[in-house]
């Protein structure tokens, strides 16, 4: 029973590596964004209303 069970465990292990790190890439890509989105924040809201500085 138990080498059943530790088949069954295997088989679900497989099926959940198979599937790939999609959380992971999720979470990297709304990471991402959240960055880029307040670089372009701070880029329009600080530097642009100040001008060129001479």
């Amino acid at each position: 029973m138990n080498e059943d069970q530790d088949a069954k465990d295997d088989a679900k292990l497989d099926e959940i590596v198979r599937r790939g790190p999609s959380g992971a890439v999720a979470l990297a890509g709304i990471s991402t964004a959240i960055v880029i989105a307040m670089w372009f924040i701070f880029y329009f809201a600080v530097f642009l209303p100040r001008g060129v500085i001479q």
